[in-house]
């Protein structure tokens, strides 16, 4: 018998996501990922000055405004015929890597590991770490009738198997509190250079506004170094603790196993070549990426349209009576030569391996996964994603190391520019989530279309106008769940995502 069961909202992720999955016999056979708003940046910005462009774009996310705003000006870039100077492009990566570590940190800690860490434990935990003597003391006044509303956002919670060794959890809970003060290091660190944050104001075409100074540069070295200890003491060791209490999470969610990166991080003035990869990896076939190729459906989106445009000549047409019985969500549904991708950490990380570069990733890869007694395979799963997205961490945290050497204090950080009156611009980078793009048309000095593409567009799809599923709904299908009535396992598959459905539905 098939049950239909909604999960509505899914919580601990950015926006209003809706799952809905049918189950036989214990374990997922079909999902359906529903976004369930509408913003209309895209709509806002028509007629607007194209210099408003990565001002109001970075409005769409509070977690990444960093890559939309650095896509945004990349488009731009494009649209002005303009290059940034050395220091411009080390300054834009030293903003967007610090926004890297800390929406990687923050989704570890704060939105994913209360899948897996047991609260209850440690409330019961009879040791006298002062941490723990403070949760329970918190927790004891918010008792009323014998009802305990302990730790928020702890608690309520899905009931099924978590984590059972009690130091375990303990020390992740701890490591939870720390991270928080980690995430505002990394904001530090981009507020030295972007000015603050969030929505930095320094991004511009042909650079960035902010100059380096020796004084900046040596305020943000010594938070990075924070930083990079966290990564490597706390991060990526509690990241491979839970994947060993759970190791069937390396067999679920295995998902399309399509996947694509537009590479981030250029790590040269004289070339296009990034420091995380380009590329596209379909099973073992690994190629390069064609913007030509990338296509949005609207055929299960609440979008008026008729066929998949590519999005430089993209549409965003609300439509909220649209008819039909596979119209069910508020994403458009993002195509490569007509296959779902996976985007993320994952998909980076693989590329990366495949590729040999960084240099470093394969050696990251290999030792953690033989830490864990796991072959290389089983990255590509829902405990794999969360493996590979502590690993860039570390790798990104190291190599804004090496890009802060580089700076050369008042060296010019941007190029002059004029706005032409018309043109066209595209910007691709990755986002912490996963491959972003930006498209940019100017008409008499002013916009006159823009177009995103985010990371949850492409992982969240609905069904595209072949019926074929997105990739969230392709890595659902074969979950098991133990409680149908407390799904927690397919929650913990979402979640791997890091899904945003803010900027989704941008």
């Amino acid at each position: 018998m098939t049950r239909t069961i909604t999960i509505d909202p899914i919580t601990r992720i950015e926006g209003h996501l809706a799952i809905h999955v049918d189950v036989a016999d214990g374990v997922v056979t079909s999902g359906h990922c529903a976004g369930e708003m509408f913003r209309g940046f895209e709509n806002i910005l028509r007629g607007r000055d194209p210099l408003d462009a990565h001002q109001l774009t970075q409005r769409i996310c509070g977690v990444c405004p960093v890559s939309h705003g650095t896509a945004a000006i990349l488009g731009q870039d494009m649209a002005f015929g303009v290059t940034p100077t050395t220091n411009g492009r080390l300054l834009r990566n030293l903003i967007l890597g610090a926004n890297f570590l800390q929406s990687h940190i923050v989704h570890f800690y704060q939105l994913t590991a209360l899948d897996y860490i047991d609260i209850a434990a440690i409330l019961g935990y009879g040791g006298s770490d002062s941490l723990l003597l403070s949760l329970k003391s918190w927790a004891q006044t918010q008792s009323a009738s014998k009802v305990i509303y302990p730790l928020a956002p702890f608690l309520p919670r899905y009931e099924g198997r978590y984590v059972e060794d009690k130091e375990v959890n303990l020390l992740a809970i701890h490591h939870y509190f720390e991270a928080l003060e980690m995430r505002k290091t990394a904001h530090q660190m981009c507020a030295l250079f972007a000015g603050k944050m969030p929505h930095p104001a320094t991004l511009m075409p042909g650079g960035v506004s902010e100059q380096a100074s020796v004084t900046k540069m040596e305020k943000y070295g010594s938070l990075l170094r924070r930083l990079q200890r966290f990564i490597s003491e706390a991060y990526l060791p509690d990241v491979e603790l839970i994947g060993g209490a759970f190791p069937e999470y390396f067999k679920i969610g295995k998902g399309c196993n399509q996947f694509l990166s537009y590479g981030n991080f250029p790590d040269s003035d004289e070339s296009k070549q990034r420091f995380l990869p380009a590329g596209v990896l379909i099973g073992k076939e690994l190629s390069g990426v064609d913007e030509a190729a990338i296509t949005e459906s609207v055929a299960s989106s609440l979008l008026a349209g008729s066929k998949p445009l590519k999005p430089s000549e993209g549409e965003t047409i609300a439509a909220p009576e649209k008819e039909g019985k596979g119209v069910y969500s508020w994403l458009k549904a993002p195509r490569y030569h007509d296959q779902p991708m996976e985007v993320g950490p994952l998909a980076r990380m693989l590329i990366a391996y495949r590729l040999g570069s960084p240099g470093q990733a394969r050696d990251l890869i290999d030792a953690s996964l033989a830490r864990l007694g796991r072959p290389l395979e089983d990255l590509v799963s829902t405990m794999g994603r969360h493996l590979a997205r502590a690993i860039e961490a570390k790798l990104v945290a190291d190599q804004l190391a090496v890009w802060l050497d580089q700076l050369k204090p008042g060296l010019p950080s941007m190029n002059d520019f004029e706005i032409p009156e018309q043109g066209r611009g595209y910007g691709m980078i990755e986002a912490p989530r996963g491959a972003l793009g930006h498209w940019i048309e100017i008409k008499d000095h002013k916009i006159s279309n823009y177009q995103c593409i985010v990371p949850t567009t492409w992982n969240c799809s609905p069904r595209d106008e072949r019926g074929v599923a997105g990739p969230v709904e392709q890595a659902l299908v074969g979950t098991p769940l133990a409680n149908p009535d407390q799904p927690l396992e397919a929650a913990r598959v979402v979640r791997s995502f890091d899904p945003c459905l803010a900027c989704a539905v941008h």
